[in-house]
């Protein structure tokens, strides 16, 4: 008969389900199962105007049982590749308990470069609420204040209204453009910055009160 085996400790094993960044009524949390499905659900329900592309990969075309899969394997392959040279860390962003969207943030050779890059998407029915760059400037935390990051960068289509004006409020600049295909056709994507001094210096309206649990853990599990 086998002896019973005590489990290890999620902070040595898998240390990214410890992992919280709170701010108010503003949660990010890592992505178990049931978060997963929750999201794939809403993503399922539209995360923008279909007569419009946000995303260089068009996941949220199709039907919605093809989106939610979407969802699904993209998160799944996220998971396995923590903690390789490539990889994106994708949390769910709750409201007053509720997942409304995705914050990500991605890097390659980050205890090199420390820099990270952020994207994110919120359900349409939790959008116009200013949850968006809430959740931007709590991935920034953990960014900075975290995981010791230098460099922030972000892009954004340059008709994507919203995810230019949140960027800009929160005081990323500019950082050159490019044109690049979407959907078989050329469209101009607007890329930013913030460095380190950048975000030290951000003003009083972007200091909301951030608590940041399990950030060590996962900060050494990066090679960071």
């Amino acid at each position: 008969m086998l002896a019973a085996m005590a489990p290890f400790p999620d902070s040595l094993t898998w240390p990214f389900a410890n992992l919280r960044v709170s701010s108010g009524d503003l949660e990010l949390r890592y992505l178990d199962d049931d978060l997963l499905h929750a999201l794939a659900a809403l993503a399922a329900q539209g995360v923008h105007d279909p007569a419009t592309m946000p995303f260089t990969a068009p996941w949220t075309r199709g039907t919605p049982e093809e989106v939610a899969r979407a969802v699904l394997t993209y998160q799944w392959g996220a998971r396995a590749g923590l903690g390789g040279r490539r990889w994106a860390l994708e949390l769910a962003v709750l409201h007053d308990g509720r997942p409304v969207g995705v914050q990500a943030l991605a890097a390659s050779s980050y205890p090199v470069t420390r820099t990270l890059t952020s994207g994110s998407w919120l359900g349409r029915a939790h959008q116009g609420r200013g949850i968006g760059t809430r959740m931007r400037l709590a991935v920034l935390h953990l960014a900075f204040d975290g995981l010791g990051a230098q460099v922030a960068r972000t892009e954004a289509f340059a008709d994507n209204a919203a995810s230019n004006a949140v960027t800009r409020r929160i005081g990323y600049v500019p950082d050159g453009r490019e044109v690049i295909e979407r959907e078989g056709q050329p469209a101009v994507s607007l890329r930013y910055r913030m460095d380190r001094a950048d975000w030290d210096a951000r003003p009083e309206s972007s200091r909301p009160d951030v608590r940041i649990d399990g950030a060590d853990a996962v900060r050494a599990f990066l090679g960071a």
